[in-house]
């Protein structure tokens, strides 16, 4: 079975789902096993589900009159697949990449180009090489274009990335001190994440470039197919500004206030809106988009609690992300407490940016600094630290905080907002 023989299967799918439990009528379900269970053994019940068809990668179970096709690598046939269809679609693609705020970037860009076009794009935080390939091959023909959203941890992902997606404009949103332990130190950050410029490059595809950020403009100067914003003489120019602690932007004489804290998340606004005017919608569609963008996903997210302010972002943590939070809830009115978590995957750099982060909370004066994790508890010699979420949880159970704003920021592996209820 190779791809070709098989697309004329997956064009009368649904779905395609890699998730058993998940399988409706007429999806085709790719068997991916793991160490300890070969998801073969499901192929026959995926069928009996409904399903239209299955991928297995053990020959033992194939049956051909049912549809549960044999192939080497469960895999390399999705990915393979993925491709074969991306070669078939008609429509801009845009591929988005970033230390920082991919997700954010990724919603609002949906958010404003549905105001006039139906757009498909990467569904949660399915970014990497098997999710890519599942987002490419949920395009319908009823799509006219979709934001593919791209992470990595290592080298040479966003290049594997791109070779499917096959983006016909491209954002890296920043560089920052993300996964540092995979990329080699923040050399290898910008090295890996530059892996988009270069695909776009080479295939003279359109960047847009966020003309304050020194390296984007260093890894582009010599390139024409752009869209720019940032300064004054850019093609598009915005202006910063907030109310109630909500970040918006200007463009000329129109504003647009969001529902997002913090000043990092204005060049977010500014990407989805350069987009926008780029594709033809005009600024009144851009601000209605905007501001009706609600976050849900612990992504600098506020949430009113019992007369409190609660700052959620707990859904990732880096150098980079965190030095910018703490910034920007510094500047909350009232009282203040942070309870940040640890920043993980920073290999040999871990001591040292967990010791600079607590310093640079010591200083800014917060009201009281609750750290949760093994890395910052090893440093935090004079505020209350606990090793793990479960321990802060346990504190919490007698011990209130009283400041009228809470800042709640960790890597996702701390699970930081298992303790939300207990504030």
């Amino acid at each position: 079975m190779n791809t070709e023989q098989f697309y004329p299967i997956f064009l009368k799918a649904e779905k395609v789902t890699i998730d058993s439990r998940k399988i409706e009528k007429n999806d085709i379900f790719f068997a991916f096993s793991g160490d300890n269970f070969d998801a073969a053994t499901l192929a026959e019940k995926a069928i009996d589900q409904g399903a239209l068809a299955v991928i297995i990668e053990n020959k033992e179970f194939e049956n051909l009159e049912k549809n549960i096709f044999y192939v080497p690598s469960t895999l390399e046939f999705l990915q393979e697949l993925s491709v074969h269809h991306r070669n078939q679609l008609n429509i801009p693609i845009i591929g988005l990449t970033g230390s920082n705020g991919k997700t954010t970037t990724k919603e609002l860009i949906h958010a404003v180009l549905s105001k006039k076009y139906n757009v498909q794009y990467t569904f949660g935080n399915l970014n990497n090489h098997i999710g890519v390939p599942l987002t490419i091959l949920s395009i319908k023909p009823e799509y006219e274009m979709a934001v593919i959203e791209m992470g990595a941890n290592h080298q040479k992902e966003i290049e594997l990335l791109c070779s499917i997606a096959r983006p016909n404009f491209g954002y890296i949103t920043n560089f920052g001190k993300a996964h540092l332990e995979g990329f080699g130190g923040f050399e290898g950050v910008i090295k890996g994440k530059s892996e988009l410029y270069d695909y776009l490059k080479n295939t003279n595809q359109t960047i847009l470039i966020n003309e304050n950020d020194s390296i984007q403009l260093e890894k582009t100067q010599d390139y024409t197919l752009k869209i720019t914003f940032g300064k004054v003489d850019s093609d598009y120019y915005f202006e910063a500004f907030s109310e109630h602690n909500f970040v918006g932007v200007q463009y000329q004489n129109q504003k647009a206030l969001s529902k997002l804290t913090g000043e990092y998340n204005f060049t977010n606004l500014c990407a989805a809106a350069s987009f926008g005017l780029n594709f033809g919608l005009n600024f009144d569609e851009i601000q209605s988009a905007l501001e009706s963008y609600t976050p849900t996903n612990m992504r600098s997210q506020i949430v009113k609690k019992d007369n409190k302010t609660l700052v959620l972002d707990t859904y990732n943590a880096n150098p980079s992300s965190m030095s910018a939070s703490l910034h920007n809830f510094i500047t909350f009115e009232g009282s203040k407490t942070i309870v940040i978590g640890d920043m993980l995957e920073l290999g040999d750099e871990s001591e040292k940016e967990h010791q600079n982060i607590l310093k640079l909370a010591q200083d800014l004066g917060f009201n009281e600094i609750i750290t949760v994790g093994k890395q910052f508890k090893s440093v935090n010699k004079n505020s209350v630290a606990f090793e793990s979420t479960d321990e802060l949880i346990q504190y919490l159970k007698d011990n209130k905080i009283n400041s009228e704003n809470i800042l709640l920021k960790a890597s996702r592996g701390i699970s930081l907002e298992k303790a939300i209820d207990f504030i």
